[in-house]
């Protein structure tokens, strides 16, 4: 694959940990109990990380032991069986996630556990204890309910407490979760429901973003229609000033349903008992419903968080998604290390752009994460947070969901705080957290991702299958990891989820990004290997081109696809969204294409250069690449993304046109 030359900031030193703030983190302090305990070496993270490839059981095993992780049983084998897929973690332990989660209320039940803002409500404080008794209110009512072990559950909600309380008193029975935010359409929701079919669901009947109410009423009342297999919906009310509750089906109130208290109980699981559904985009077809397991998220969560993300108890984490991103399923396993979550619900540029970085400096939020979208767009709309708030507690910044541009590492250490520790993060909703990440003992440099996870195998693998360094390949992951799925729900014989990781490379996860490992083991991310570019034989991921492309001041958007098709001429367009006011004339399409061609490929020049009002997006931001190059190359839009699924479903209006004008030439 084509390695194209890098913009002269890409793997600048931008920040490097001081001595004592290595010595305070948590991964310092594992590695000296490690070196206390089982004899570890306490080096470099590198030799760290090889030591917990090399030796896997005994690292997972560490983590369980130095987490105190609650549970009972035998705690050997570590791995029942190794094959992938169906690796076996810990056959002979039981345990529950949500009493890990509560493990140590006693030692201060009145600290926060949470702190929740909407744009119709105050802001929300919720201590522990509360957190803790909500939690067995509503685990006692489904009890009496007759939902138990393998039930399904699904919250049709916002990024709210209550949206926590009900997966934790779910967790807590062992019924299994499945989340949808509520700006998800129907269609889209059945597509995922329908699937599992829930006994109970838990919807608001509306919400508020950017100073508007979104009635969701009659979309809970279709979803009621259709499924049957829901018994009860509990009514979780929305903005205070709306009319009087839904007439829903079998409807109980919030209130209701957490009047009676009850004494906590946690239902000890096997290890692999499954904790909840989540699901891929499904732009196109139905989306794959991948299964997790109680003791694999609670060990993953519990290094991810503590481990590779520094969150200690005391610490405040706000991550910036809805109920339907799987960074909110992380978020709430930041509980796990005794950190506090913020929630915050809303549009983050309401009522002014500003909004939600005062609103991180009034709360004291010592860990931010958000898409990397987020963060460009700040950069585009040149705001200065440090500024407009006061970040004094703000230690570090993760950036996911794309590649976060050098520019806008350069932008944080300029605008937002020069001392931050900030980490471009890479992992799915596959495995529930990363593949490549961060760690607090590391230097930050401009365009790179830090170093695998602790415990993740991952590589660059050529054609082949042979490791490559320094050499652009396709991540995989050649051991198992406690959180890959158990299964795709109704997925008979593993077909779809071999399908899915294991055809390329057999035995070998492959996750379907182009990825660069620098001889010190920083990653680069280059895009998905599903819409690459193959341009005269020579190949390129597209974020290649959108790191050149929107580092143009101009530039706000960009999305590039290939219509190279058997018996077709090639033909490479790239559509860009302007800053507002920007119109595209010639020499500013000269200049994209100059840039382009000399900071990126001469081969991979466009053929066409469009400006257009939006980028479709799914509903976790994702560009929808491979569903616009089959729409571009003559797919039906109704076969190509359902509206429900996307962000922005009207930005397609454009390429249906775009398509049917390219048809008729």
């Amino acid at each position: 694959m084509h390695d194209s030359p890098p913009s002269d900031a890409h793997g600048q030193l931008l920040w490097t940990p001081s001595a004592e703030q290595v010595r305070a983190s948590g991964l310092h302090a594992y590695q000296q109990w490690l070196a206390e305990r089982h004899g570890v070496p306490a080096g470099g993270y590198e030799e760290l990380w090889q030591w917990s490839v090399d030796s896997l059981e005994l690292f997972w095993q560490s983590i369980r032991e130095y987490f105190g992780v609650v549970g009972e049983g035998d705690a050997q084998p570590v791995l029942g069986q190794r094959e992938m897929p169906g690796a076996q973690w810990f056959p002979g332990t039981r345990l529950n996630y949500a009493e890990n989660v509560f493990r140590r209320v006693g030692n201060d039940p009145a600290s926060l556990a949470i702190i929740s803002r909407r744009e119709d409500a105050p802001l929300r404080a919720m201590s522990w204890a509360e957190l803790e008794r909500d939690t067995a209110a509503l685990a006692g009512r489904m009890r009496a309910w007759g939902i138990g072990p393998g039930d399904r559950v699904a919250g049709y909600l916002p990024n709210w407490a209550e949206t926590v309380v009900a997966f934790l008193a779910c967790a807590s029975i062992g019924a299994i979760w499945s989340s949808c935010a509520p700006d998800m359409g129907p269609g889209v929701v059945l597509d995922r429901l329908r699937q599992i079919e829930p006994c109970l669901l838990l919807a608001t009947d509306g919400y508020r973003y950017n100073g508007k109410h979104h009635d969701r009423s009659a979309q809970v009342k279709e979803l009621l229609a259709e499924l049957p297999s829901v018994k009860r919906v509990v009514h979780v009310p929305g903005p205070a000033d709306e009319p009087p509750a839904p007439d829903w089906r079998d409807r109980v109130d919030w209130a209701d349903a957490l009047r009676e208290d009850a004494p906590p109980r946690y239902e000890r699981l096997p290890f692999d008992h499954p904790l909840w559904i989540v699901y891929s985009s499904g732009t196109t077809g139905l989306p794959k419903a991948m299964v997790h397991g109680h003791g694999g998220i609670v060990l993953t969560h519990l290094k991810t968080m503590a481990l590779q993300h520094d969150l200690r108890a005391g610490d405040r984490l706000l991550f910036l998604g809805s109920t339907g991103w799987i960074v909110w399923n992380l978020q709430v396993g930041a509980l796990l290390t005794g950190a506090s979550i913020v929630l915050f619900d809303g549009n983050p540029a309401w009522p002014d752009a500003g909004a939600l970085w005062r609103f991180i400096g009034e709360q004291g939020v010592t860990l931010f994460g958000c898409g990397a979208a987020y963060l460009a767009n700040c950069m585009k709309d040149g705001l200065r947070p440090r500024d407009t708030a006061n970040l004094d507690r703000l230690r570090a910044i993760n950036a996911t969901g794309s590649p976060l541009p050098v520019e806008a590492y350069l932008w944080v250490y300029d605008a937002v705080k020069p001392d931050l520790w900030l980490a471009s993060i890479s992992g799915g909703t596959d495995i529930a957290s990363g593949f490549v990440a961060c760690a607090p003992s590391l230097p930050v440099h401009a365009g790179e991702i830090q170093c695998p996870e602790l415990g993740v195998a991952a590589y660059a693998f050529d054609d082949a299958g042979r490791p490559v360094v320094d050499e652009v390949g396709e991540l995989v992951i050649t051991r198992p990891m406690p959180s890959m799925p158990l299964y795709f729900w109704n997925d008979p014989e593993n077909r779809r989820y071999r399908e899915s990781y294991f055809e390329i490379f057999p035995g070998v996860w492959r996750h379907g990004d182009w990825i660069r490992f620098t001889p010190r083991r920083s990653a680069v991310i280059y895009g998905r290997s599903d819409s690459t570019i193959n341009r005269f034989g020579i190949r390129m991921g597209t974020a290649e081109i959108y790191r050149v492309v929107e580092q143009l001041p101009e530039v706000r958007d960009s999305v590039v696809v290939d219509l190279e098709y058997l018996g077709r001429p090639s033909f490479m367009p790239l559509f860009v969204v302007l800053q507002p006011g920007m119109a595209l004339d010639a020499a500013l399409i000269e200049r994209i294409r100059t840039a382009i061609r000399t900071k990126a490929s001469a081969r991979h020049v466009p053929d066409d250069v469009v400006q257009v009002d939006e980028i479709p997006r799914t509903l976790s931001g994702k560009k929808m690449e491979v569903p616009l190059r089959k729409l571009l190359l003559g797919t039906p839009a109704d076969k190509v993304a359902s509206p429900d699924s996307m962000q922005n479903p009207r930005s397609l209006a454009f390429f249906i046109d775009y398509a049917r004008r390219r048809a008729a030439a």
